[in-house]
């Protein structure tokens, strides 16, 4: 989906967990491994969109690692509360609002979308690595989601 506004557009962003890895894609317009996710598009909301690039970009089946309160009340949805919030640079000056998420795949068969270069499951280790020169909120966010999946 392109940009919707000129300053600041709504994303969702989930890392993904299987074993002891975290899964990114090399993106081919940044040429830089990231995790999936993509634009909140006008006609949902932030959970609908996660579930929506969760399966158009990896196929996975992914249990959320969020909650969201068990009550009905009319007039109101409670969605997935994500992780974390954060403000990122995409094609400057315009910049993404991404609610950030983690989640447990029930197995490790990617099946990669048309959108990106290749996949990783990244470790630690891997994370580390400078050849990937993965950014320090990547290094970050990766950390995080492997301890929330273990916990």
């Amino acid at each position: 989906m392109p940009h919707i506004h000129d300053q600041y557009d709504f994303s969702v962003t989930a890392f993904i967990v299987y074993g002891d890895r975290v899964l990114l894609v090399e993106h081919p317009r940044y040429q830089k491994w990231l995790p999936i996710g993509g634009h909140i598009e006008l006609n949902e909301d932030p959970e609908e969109a996660l579930y929506r690039e969760i399966a158009e970009e990896t196929g996975l089946e992914v249990e959320v690692l969020a909650s969201k309160p068990d009550i009905e009340s009319s007039g109101t949805k409670f969605i997935l509360t994500p992780s974390y919030v954060d403000v990122h640079e995409a094609n400057l000056p315009h910049k993404h609002i991404s609610f950030i998420y983690f989640g447990r795949a029930k197995n490790d068969s990617m099946i990669l979308s048309g959108e990106h270069l290749n996949y990783k499951w990244f470790s630690l280790d891997d994370a580390a690595d400078p050849a990937y020169n993965l950014s320090p909120s990547i290094k970050f966010y990766i950390e995080s989601a492997l301890k929330a999946a273990k916990a």
